[in-house]
């Protein structure tokens, strides 16, 4: 068996930042305060905090208007599923990130669709004002 030796972690070691959930009504005013961006898929609300902290912020909202309680935590787990694929690579540290989840479109969207609605999102929130 041979020796590992100073042989690089097969794994990425780079350091991602820590993801944190928004719960205060504050912090989701706050950032509805700041830029907005709407696509297909959902409103994406982004601000950056600028307290230091580099933890990227992140919470859900889904209204009645998207109906019944199983299709407002349908729409949200869906959310929050593409928030974990996206945010960790795309979303900045010391930002807070706000998903608001549409009416039929959050649900019945493809999967690919929404990734590719909060890839756009992202990429047009933090590109230039």
């Amino acid at each position: 068996m041979a020796e590992r030796g100073n042989a690089p972690p097969a794994v990425s070691s780079c350091p991602r930042p820590a993801i944190r959930k928004l719960t205060r009504r504050a912090q989701f005013l706050a950032a509805a305060r700041a830029r907005k961006q709407g696509v297909a898929g959902m409103l994406v609300q982004m601000r950056d905090r600028r307290d230091g902290d580099p933890a990227i912020g992140l919470g859900f909202t889904c209204s009645k208007k998207v109906g019944n309680a199983v299709m407002r935590n349908r729409a949200k787990r869906r959310l929050r599923a593409v928030a974990r694929d996206i945010l960790p690579v795309l979303g900045r540290p010391g930002h807070d990130y706000v998903l608001i989840g549409k009416p039929v479109e959050t649900v019945s969207r493809p999967y690919e669709a929404l990734l590719s609605d909060l890839r756009h999102a992202i990429e047009k929130l933090h590109g230039p004002s």
